[in-house]
């Protein structure tokens, strides 16, 4: 099969390879950039594990092909961190309010989060379980995910949290 020449930006950097023209984003990502955060859960697009952010929208990298990600500018779970290595303030709320168990959803969970703060950078609780709707956790039952998620917006916005999960 011909393969296609894609270039892109992932996580500041320029990014590019041959892929054939049915090679999924989140395959590319994975295989082709060896950024293995987003991860391979359901492959119909329904549990959002392999999330990442989009030129400026989340989408499930394994609901599009990496040719339609043609010159996008890519942010994954890679690309969250500050350049010093400090955690981003969603990963520091994920830790510090025990928002996750095995962690298989947490990259996706912490980029649909990190969009939705750019959308709503003041959530309430029935926001964030709106806006994290498409993601799926078997393990947590949300509760802290929801908790770090506005914890991260606290810091975000300048206001100091309560305290961390107990």
């Amino acid at each position: 099969m011909a393969k296609t020449h894609v270039t892109m930006t992932v996580n500041g950097e320029p990014a590019e390879g041959l892929v054939e023209p049915r090679t999924l984003l989140i395959h590319f990502i994975r295989e082709n950039l060896s950024l293995t955060g987003a991860h391979i859960g359901c492959e119909t697009s329904h549990c959002g594990a392999c999330t990442v952010d989009l030129d400026g929208r989340s989408v499930k990298s394994c609901s599009m092909f990496a040719v339609q990600a043609q010159g996008a500018q890519i942010t994954t779970i890679e690309g969250m961190a500050h350049a010093d290595g400090t955690l981003h303030a969603l990963q520091e709320g994920f830790r510090m309010m025990h928002g996750l168990q095995c962690g298989f959803c947490t990259p996706g969970m912490i980029m649909r989060a990190h969009r939705l703060l750019q959308e709503n950078k003041t959530p309430t609780e029935d926001e964030i379980r709106f806006g994290i709707a498409g993601n799926l956790c078997r393990c947590t039952g949300y509760q802290n995910i929801v908790k770090a998620i506005q914890y991260a917006a606290d810091k975000l916005n300048g206001v100091p949290h309560k305290e961390a999960a107990e």
